[in-house]
């Protein structure tokens, strides 16, 4: 089981939203490269980062500080927010990054999907958000009126390298991650599963671990971590067990 500690940057910073709420958030001292540094030192090997700033503009409004932190840290990072255009994939491949996560471009945009998976093979990972079941796009604000399992299902051959299965109910609200409906999004993947939002403590990361599913490979972990709910000695405990 991967431990993905997260990264949100918004203005620079390091941030948290409630539920994709850019409204309720919550801003930490550290920067984010400082971050990068304080996972690294605890014998963290992944790192999952959202540029935020690019999610609202559209635009990789912070490739200096992924570059940076790809720089100076040996880390696995898989990086997603505002990625909507092959050039976009191609700056951020280019940095040395392990995956680039696509989201509402791609899932609006099913060609776009195929193109990048064929050009950055096993580079692409593919976020999916719902909501109740329904796919949820644009910053979560609008809902597809399409069942997950379903767009599952159409793009499943593509050759995506990675699923990102992010419950919006419980994101950023440490009420535990949606289990149920990751294992069934995972038994109908044909890539690994990475379970997101809702982790609220170690319980939560050794029941990821207690399902014994193949298919799940790792578990995203922001909120939890910021607001000392799990103390990253602890977690990195996880990486080895």
């Amino acid at each position: 089981m991967k431990i993905f500690p997260a990264i949100d940057i918004k203005d620079k910073k390091c941030v948290r939203l409630i539920k994709g709420n850019f409204e309720n958030k919550t801003e930490y001292e550290t920067s984010p490269v400082d971050q990068a540094a304080k996972y690294k030192d605890h014998g963290f090997k992944n790192l999952h980062i959202v540029d935020l700033d690019g999610a609202l503009t559209g635009k990789t409004v912070n490739l200096d500080i992924i570059q940076e932190i790809v720089s100076k840290y040996d880390l696995k990072i898989e990086i997603g927010g505002g990625v909507r255009t092959l050039n976009d994939i191609k700056k951020y491949v280019d940095t040395g990054v392990e995956k680039v996560i696509l989201g509402s471009a791609a899932i609006k945009n099913k060609e776009f999907l195929k193109e990048a998976c064929e050009k950055f093979k096993n580079k692409i990972a593919l976020g999916l958000d719902a909501k109740d079941g329904n796919l949820f796009v644009s910053g979560w604000k609008e809902n597809l009126n399409i069942k997950t399992i379903d767009y599952l299902k159409e793009v499943n051959g593509y050759g995506v390298s990675r699923i990102i299965y992010t419950d919006i109910n419980r994101d950023g609200t440490k009420a535990s991650p949606n289990f149920e409906e990751t294992i069934k999004i995972a038994e109908k993947s044909k890539c690994p599963v990475v379970i997101s939002g809702g982790v609220s403590s170690i319980q939560d990361i050794k029941k990821a671990k207690e399902l014994g599913n193949k298919n799940i490979e790792g578990i995203i972990i922001g909120k939890a971590i910021y607001d000392g709910d799990i103390k990253l000695s602890e977690l990195a405990k996880e990486i080895y067990i």
